[in-house]
């Protein structure tokens, strides 16, 4: 059920190996983000270690076995999903892009509206670092 999904971003996506800034709201986490500027924002990329396409593979399917998740779109390396909170439906935003040049996966988790989340957004982002790194 989502009764508060909010409107799909149109300028989601990679552009020159980048994804979108974080917005200035505390509800999403970016690790394209100066962690020197922006700490509150900042989250590390997660590490392919040493297999970047494995890696890859196996993110596409921990992220397509979250509950609450719909893959949008998924293209190679970059992967957006929406995140449906359990109870009223609120969307978060949840970009991946392969970096293959430093084998690390650049992510980036968004609410679409209010201001905070919890810790929802950065702790997707931890979750998804833990099984990887449990099946490396």
């Amino acid at each position: 059920m989502r009764l508060f999904p909010g409107i799909r971003p149109s300028d989601l996506g990679a552009r020159d190996g980048k994804l979108k800034p974080a917005p200035r709201t505390p509800n999403a986490v970016s690790s394209q983000t100066d962690p020197a500027t922006d700490a509150a924002h900042y989250i590390a990329p997660l590490a392919c270690h040493g297999d970047s396409e494995g890696t890859w593979t196996r993110l596409v399917q921990l992220v397509r076995a979250l509950p609450g998740v719909e893959i949008v779109t998924r293209a190679d390396g970059y992967l957006h999903a929406e995140c449906s909170s359990k109870l009223l439906g609120f969307i978060d935003d949840l970009e991946c892009l392969l970096d293959r040049g430093v084998d690390v996966i650049h992510v980036r988790s968004a609410a679409r509206l209010g201001r905070s989340d919890f810790g929802v957004n950065r702790a997707r982002i931890e979750t998804l670092r833990t099984q990887l790194s449990a099946r490396s």
